[in-house]
């Protein structure tokens, strides 16, 4: 029988049984279960202060699971919006109804928010496992561990571990550095969004899918709204506000002195997302667009994954994370495709192609097609 201590004795010899570069909500996540494990994991991260972003908000029945499993599903509840369903509507008329039963939840909470109840959650599990200030210049695998070349206020200094998690985001240099390939994927569009006050903001998401291109209307915690208009261009609250009056036929009421933001969705899959004792994790290991809302939920998923990976890992003392590579492949590809189908029909088009984009949405929401839209809208079977 297996010894439980294994990883323990071995892990005298090194720093630490896992090192995680980045501690995004996905990282943190990760960090969080191999803690309640009992293993040693630090958490390096450049950033010294919080990111005051609001970023992702959307929190799906996988990623909630996820959350529970860290310790955190409870505060999340407490502190998100319940999103109740969703409305598609075209030029004044509601073309299809999604209702979230409790099976499938989706609530609503801006990212920093759920960040810091990550954090919150590993300071009460392991006090010294997050180093912020702290950047991995160097990442080498020498076969029986993982050699980290680390930067800190402090000065450069040499860390070892058992596994390197590599949770460094989109543009991670890390993940290039050895070797892991990185691929377009179908997918690309540029949006322009907005989170501003709006005390009747309601508990359903709205989307309207108008020829001029999709605006997405999501209510959020604390009386306000989030606006997601399809296109760039705009630069001010008042350009902001006209754009989307312009294509919903109705004022926003949004304030001029709002400021969007714009940003570009596209889609990149890593062709493996490990190698040997490097994993790679959340967006660093995929770019998900985030029109559907999967990216950082997805992330959450293949956290667990990766947990159960790394500490049978470590118990038996091999280096095979191949299992979770797999599956974690698998449902990126899954979620691109998901994502890659909202952002087509959230893209302008007129005549026929209109008709028969209205066409498809009636289809999906009508009580025979309505279950599975629903389970697609939440993820069901990532």
């Amino acid at each position: 029988m297996t010894d439980p201590e294994a990883p323990r004795e071995r892990a005298t010899l090194l720093d630490h049984d896992i090192v995680i570069v980045g501690a995004g909500p996905v990282g943190l996540l990760l960090a969080c279960l191999l803690a309640q494990d009992g293993i040693d994991v630090a958490v390096c991260e450049r950033r010294q202060g919080d990111d005051p972003r609001s970023r992702a908000i959307g929190v799906h029945a996988p990623g909630l699971q996820m959350l529970d499993r860290a310790g955190v599903g409870a505060m999340v509840r407490s502190a998100s919006l319940a999103l109740e369903g969703g409305d598609v509507l075209c030029r004044g008329r509601i073309l299809a109804s999604l209702d979230f039963s409790a099976h499938r939840p989706v609530r609503v909470l801006p990212q920093q928010r759920t960040h810091a109840l990550l954090r919150k959650r590993l300071q009460s599990l392991s006090a010294g496992a997050l180093r912020p200030g702290c950047s991995v210049r160097a990442v080498r695998d020498e076969g029986e561990f993982v050699r980290l070349a680390v930067e800190r206020p402090a000065g450069r200094q040499e860390v070892t571990a058992a596994f390197v998690v590599l949770a460094d985001g989109v543009h991670s240099a890390l993940r290039h550095q050895v070797g892991l390939g990185w691929r377009r994927r179908p997918g690309r569009a540029a949006y322009t969004m907005a989170d501003v006050p709006d005390a009747a903001a309601g508990v359903r998401a709205q989307l309207h899918c108008e020829p001029g291109g999709i605006v997405e209307a999501f209510p959020l915690p604390g009386g306000m709204r989030r606006w997601v208009l399809r296109g760039s261009g705009v630069h001010t609250g008042a350009e902001f506000r006209e754009a989307i009056a312009e294509r919903i036929g109705r004022d926003p009421e949004i304030e001029d002195d709002i400021q969007p933001t714009g940003f570009v969705a596209t889609q990149h899959l890593s062709r493996t997302v490990v190698r040997g004792r490097v994993a790679l994790l959340g967006d660093a290991a995929h770019e998900i667009s985030p029109i559907g809302g999967q990216g950082m939920n997805l992330g959450w998923v293949n956290a667990g994954r990766l947990a159960t990976a790394l500490r049978a890992a470590l118990v038996e003392g091999e280096a095979d994370l191949g299992g979770y590579a797999r599956g974690a492949l698998r449902a990126a590809r899954a979620a691109q495709r998901r994502s890659a189908f909202y952002m087509t029909m959230g893209a302008p088009a007129r005549g026929v192609p209109m008709v028969a984009k209205e066409t498809l949405i009636r289809a999906l929401g009508s009580a025979p097609l309505r279950p599975w839209a629903a389970g697609l809208v939440t993820m069901h079977g990532v």
